[in-house]
């Protein structure tokens, strides 16, 4: 061997005649079984290729390949390893220079194919597939590094690549072994290196057959696996590539869009893990483009102007989708409950849809807490558009909005968000009503306080709190005079529900006690007595026709509140006259108090006495405590009165039945005449729009009418019945715009016909208003 090897250095023009020289004895040898001669051929042929580094070695090298390509080929155990070996020392020699026309075709398939072996016996099988993921290994180091290789990375090399990788990491039936005689260590070694390797170009073919591997073998339920396989990819490829594997997860996804629940959740909880990972790395590198859409900026030698990966809003548009979809499947399966043969199984299905709701909620949550401030206000807003299904948006807002911590509250909560989020606080669903003050609880507390305040009760110490604040800054105080009307407004109709509970009165008082903290000036907190009044007599005088349970909450909130609001100011006289009106309401009136009313077994009044003064808070007295600089006490004896509009009325979704019952009363004659339109109002007239005796039966018996006949009549008729309402509406509008649309301006002008002389009145083009899309 000395010899050979110092004749093959010293003339390396030879060295193609010896390669084959000795592939052709090897072959033979192989033929006749002659494993000895095999075995010193392919060590002669490994000490000639260490020892040769020439420009000669290229053909020699052919010669070697086709020897260990023999090897494999033969079906012996212990030639394919002996190969496998020889191929591993081949791989891990650096050539000078590139390889224009050597392929590994062959070697991908052949050593893939003994990831998969089967033999009968443990002891080899186990060899085999060791020796196949070695080989895997040294074509992926030979390869993949070379330029002129970058074959390997197409979809039929990935294909046969990834997938033995994982099947010998899921089918760890050798888990006592160590190290590479282990196959699922040693295969999760080769996976990393690979993902490791993986350029920008190359991601979406390395991560596709995973995807496909975990769907061919059911792994997504359960999907222990596939999570396990999503953090090695994760933790392998580098950090600016993440939203690529983010953005095939969120494809994926969709093509599971109809696949059972179980599987969507699978799905869903792999893409929550690979947000989180994620979230260390390249989702902090967000940037804002000039198109105004959130993209995904890579953090490493990436020109400034290279915007990459998925826009947020696609993310986001793509989970909220999915959302929807689940809750639309869970509400078809509802309806059809009655029809179906199996309450059970309905009810397994609506479990599962919640699996998959809550998975992609918190997915949500989690994508949208690693984003920024400006951006996540926006991500809000566009989830408030994008799915007004029920609660939905409500729970998904609560994760997204979790630590919130916005520097001003025109960035955290603008109109376009603050005014659909206050009409879900007016739905008839106690639950969801909570869910909306949670939501104003996160974007309102910047310090912190919330866990502090937890809880309704009357506190005897606030400075044992030790509350967090600063001074309201001038932004703040700009959006409390355009929108804290709104707030009070959105608070005191929340506050005379007939469905509210103990937990919806503990979010109020907070509610209360963080714009108190992170929101008041002096005239905030004039405005908040005045609401704290109102609330007082609204219970009292009670024309609502609340229940006794909600009158006796809402005294307890003020009590709590005005408790609360008379130490965060620090007013002697104030706190003084709140300390005596708990102390009177705890001798004669203990159910007017949060520490009573809140309790199980509390005995409520059957009405409440106006005429013991002193165990409410009075206006004059309130007043009278806060005449110092700084307050204006006049404002206080403006009662506070709310504007109900009808964005209120219309933001409430009552039941299906009720939803159905709103119809609109449409005249069947044609539009009437000016001249019809007038009416002599005469003494008679006005008395008769004044007497509504009997308007109020005729109305609930017209209610009770409508809503049985949608529930028992056929369901033709109903549809029949809607088709020439809304044919009927359709004509009328037609009619209208006939009337009200105009031809609009024109530059050349417009006839016009003033006492029977044709004018025409130009309108010069800058004094134009041309619709935005329109406009360049």
């Amino acid at each position: 061997m000395e010899k050979l090897t110092f004749y093959a250095v010293s003339a390396p023009e030879k060295l193609d005649r010896i390669g084959e020289y000795l592939a052709e004895r090897l072959s033979r040898d192989v033929v006749r079984h002659r494993y000895g001669y095999v075995v010193i051929a392919m060590e002669a042929l490994d000490q000639l290729l260490m020892a040769c580094h020439s420009q000669s070695i290229k053909p020699f090298v052919e010669s070697f390949l086709h020897m260990v390509a023999k090897l494999l080929e033969s079906g012996e155990p212990d030639l394919q390893v002996l190969g496998t070996n020889s191929f591993v020392k081949f791989a891990n020699i650096e050539e000078d220079t590139p390889s224009y026309h050597r392929r590994y075709d062959f070697f991908v398939s052949q050593f893939s194919a003994m990831c998969h072996s089967t033999h009968e016996d443990s002891e080899t099988r186990t060899r085999i597939r060791v020796a196949g993921i070695k080989g895997l290994q040294g074509v992926v180091r030979k390869t993949v590094n070379d330029e002129l290789q970058a074959i390997i990375w197409e979809p039929q090399h990935m294909d046969k690549l990834i997938p033995s990788m994982l099947f010998n990491m899921q089918d760890n039936e050798d888990s006592e072994r160590s190290g590479e005689e282990n196959p699922a260590s040693l295969a999760e070694s080769c996976f990393r290196e690979l993902l490791g390797r993986a350029a920008y170009g190359n991601m979406n073919n390395a991560v596709h057959p995973v995807l496909v591997h975990l769907d061919n073998h059911h792994l997504w339920d359960p999907n222990d696996f596939a999570v396990s396989c999503f953090r090695i990819i994760m933790y392998s490829i580098q950090a600016q590539h993440s939203h690529h594997v983010i953005q095939q997860v969120l494809s994926h996804l969709d093509t599971h869009s109809k696949n059972t629940p179980r599987v969507r959740a699978g799905i869903v909880q792999v893409l929550l893990e690979t947000v989180a990972i994620a979230a260390k790395g390249s989702i902090g590198h967000i940037a804002h483009n000039q198109n105004n859409a959130y993209t995904f900026l890579s953090p490493i030698s990436s020109p400034p102007n290279l915007w990459l990966g998925p826009t947020v809003l696609e993310v986001f548009n793509t989970l909220l989708k999915h959302l929807r979809m689940s809750v639309d499947f869970e509400l078809g399966d509802g309806s059809r409950r009655n029809s179906a043969s199996s309450h059970s199984s309905t009810r397994t299905k609506e479990s599962e849809e919640r699996i998959v709701q809550n998975a992609i909620i918190q997915t949500i949550g989690f994508f949208g807490g690693n984003l920024p401030d400006y951006q996540r206000a926006e991500v809000m807003m566009f989830i408030m558009g994008k799915v007004p299904v029920y609660g939905t948006p409500c729970h998904t807002l609560d994760t997204v909005t979790s630590g919130f911590k916005c520097k001003t509250m025109c960035a955290g909560l603008p109109v376009s968000f603050l005014e659909p989020l206050c009409s879900i606080s007016l739905m008839e669903d106690s639950e969801l009503r909570q869910l909306v003050l949670e939501i104003l609880h996160n974007i309102i507390d910047r310090h912190d306080n919330r866990a502090k305040l937890r809880g309704i009760r009357i506190i005897p110490n606030v400075a044992a709190l030790k509350i967090k604040r600063e001074k309201i800054s001038k932004q703040d105080v700009v959006f409390m005079k355009k929108h804290g009307q709104q707030l009070y407004r959105h608070i005191y109709l929340g506050c005379k529900e007939d469905d509210n509970v103990q937990k919806n009165f503990e979010l109020l008082f907070t509610a209360l006690a963080l714009i108190t903290i992170e929101l008041a000036n002096e005239e905030v907190v004039i405005d908040l007595m005045r609401l704290s009044i109102a609330l007082q007599d609204m219970a009292l005088v009670n024309e609502e026709n609340m229940p006794m349970f909600i009158r006796c909450g809402i005294m307890a909130l003020v009590a709590a509140y005005l408790n609360f609001l008379s130490q965060m100011i620090a007013n002697p006289p104030f706190c003084q006259h709140v300390s005596k009106v708990i102390e009177m309401r705890n001798l004669d009136a203990p159910h007017l108090l949060p520490e009573h009313v809140f309790r199980e077994k509390c005995v409520l009044p059957d009405s409440l006495d106006r005429d013991d003064v002193g165990l409410y808070f009075q206006t004059a007295d309130l007043a009278e405590a806060l005449s110092v600089p700084g307050y204006n006490v006049e404002r206080l004896a403006v009662p506070y009165i709310p504007q109900v509009t009808d964005e209120d009325r219309l933001s409430r979704r009552k039941s299906f039945v009720d939803t159905i019952s709103l119809q609109v009363d449409i005249l069947s004659n044609s539009l009437p005449d000016q001249s019809q339109l007038a009416e002599e109002i005469t003494f008679e007239t006005l008395k008769k729009a004044i007497d509504t005796t009997g308007l109020e039966e005729q109305e609930r018996e017209r209610r009770r009418q409508v809503m049985e006949k949608f529930q028992k009549a056929p369901f033709e008729e109903i549809a029949a019945h809607c088709e020439s309402k809304a044919s009927m509406l359709h004509d009328r509008l037609a009619q209208i715009f006939e009337l009200t649309i105009r031809p609009p301006p024109s530059p050349s002008g417009t006839v016009m016909v003033t006492s029977g002389h044709v004018q025409y009145q130009s309108v010069p083009v800058y004094e134009m208003k041309f619709p935005d899309l329109c406009v360049y």
